[in-house]
């Protein structure tokens, strides 16, 4: 039993070690795009390429976050192909154990990652990128502040609106509106349970409610619906408040509570915390699904056979989701369902395939 115990940290440590190298790459090259994609912004008010490198730096937490399914399926195959090319793995079914015993040692490889990866996810990853979209802002922006987690304060001539949080690509969960006069005057304030932007600068205020000031006299109304004109655009202020997939699931579960208590559209941030929870699973499937591949036709393969094929069912992965996504909002499918079918895919893969490996 000792030797066996042996033999798991070693399978254990050759799995992580892979899939550490794995993440080293792909965060470089994660961060040399988003590096790029800075380039635009760069001379924009005071966002220099200094702090373009500040913001590169901190959001790549969350690349890391997002990429760990990926990265825990090329650095498995990765650390099991190199046992297999030394016929390691060979020696040790020759000498009685299963390719289920083997699985053993690769499964705590993964549920390591996975609490890894809630670890990143859940506390470090979202305050760090929230603060660098805030820094941007400020940067790009003067009449810009972020008070809050995910609130963001925006200045339009007359108008100072406050959104919350974002609730999807062109929607905020609530909206204050403050109209002031010439002479710095408060003239009117109201708030919207939720707001859309409209395109054109206008903006669609739902259960709109307000109370202005003239004459001395004040006066309140109400009203299902009302347009707003304004220059701010939800890509700005999405600058500084946080998208659904950007938040913790404890964030997402606050905002799905407000949503619904307010009978407005919850299916965008219930599919971002269900296909949180799956995401930081998906780990333990991403190795396990290497390992009856090395046993059978990349047992002889090289490093670029393996990292290709990982490539391939990681950008498989990923596109899965990515669709599934839009279904789950377009097509009003049950969120929870459509979050969980890549992970539930690629767990019963790996199972099967598992099973089926002699």
């Amino acid at each position: 039993m000792n030797a066996f115990g042996v033999l798991d940290r070693y399978i254990f440590r050759s799995v992580l070690m892979g899939v550490g190298m794995v993440v080293l790459v792909l965060l470089s090259l994660g961060g040399l795009f988003l590096l790029i994609e800075q380039q635009d912004d760069i001379g924009v008010g005071r966002y220099t390429t200094l702090a373009a490198l500040h913001f590169v730096a901190l959001n790549l937490p969350q690349q890391g976050w997002e990429l760990l399914p990926i990265s825990a399926l090329i650095g498995a195959l990765i650390g099991l192909g190199n046992l297999a090319r030394g016929s390691e793995l060979i020696v040790l079914r020759t000498s009685g154990l299963s390719v289920w015993r083997v699985a053993r040692p690769v499964a705590f490889a993964g549920l390591l990652l996975a609490f890894l990866g809630a670890l990143i996810g859940e506390v470090i990853a979202p305050p760090l990128e929230q603060y660098a979209r805030q820094q941007k802002a400020f940067a790009k922006v003067n009449d810009v502040s972020v008070a809050g987690s995910g609130d963001a304060w925006v200045r339009d001539g007359n108008l100072l609106v406050n959104v919350e949080r974002q609730t999807g690509e062109l929607q905020f969960g609530g909206m204050m509106v403050y109209e002031l006069a010439d002479d710095g005057r408060l003239r009117a304030m109201g708030r919207a349970v939720s707001a859309k932007s409209g395109g054109a600068g206008s903006w669609s205020l739902e259960q709109y409610a307000e109370t202005r000031f003239d004459n001395e006299q004040i006066s309140s109304s109400r009203a299902a619906r009302r347009t707003l004109d304004s220059n701010v655009t939800a890509e700005f202020l999405g600058i500084a408040a946080s998208s659904p997939s950007q938040l913790p699931t404890r964030a997402l579960r606050s905002m799905i509570v407000h949503l619904e208590a307010n009978s407005l559209d919850s299916r965008e941030p219930r599919f971002a915390f269900w296909s949180r929870i799956a995401r930081t699973l998906a780990p333990v499937f991403a190795v396990l699904l290497a390992l009856p591949f090395v046993f059978g036709s990349l047992r002889a393969s090289g490093a670029g056979a393996r990292v290709a094929l990982g490539l391939i069912l990681g950008i498989g992965f990923f596109l899965i989701q990515r669709m599934l996504e839009s279904g789950a909002v377009v097509f009003e499918g049950n969120p929870a369902l459509f979050a969980w079918l890549p992970t539930a895919l690629m767990g019963a893969a790996a199972l099967w395939l598992i099973h089926r490996t002699r």
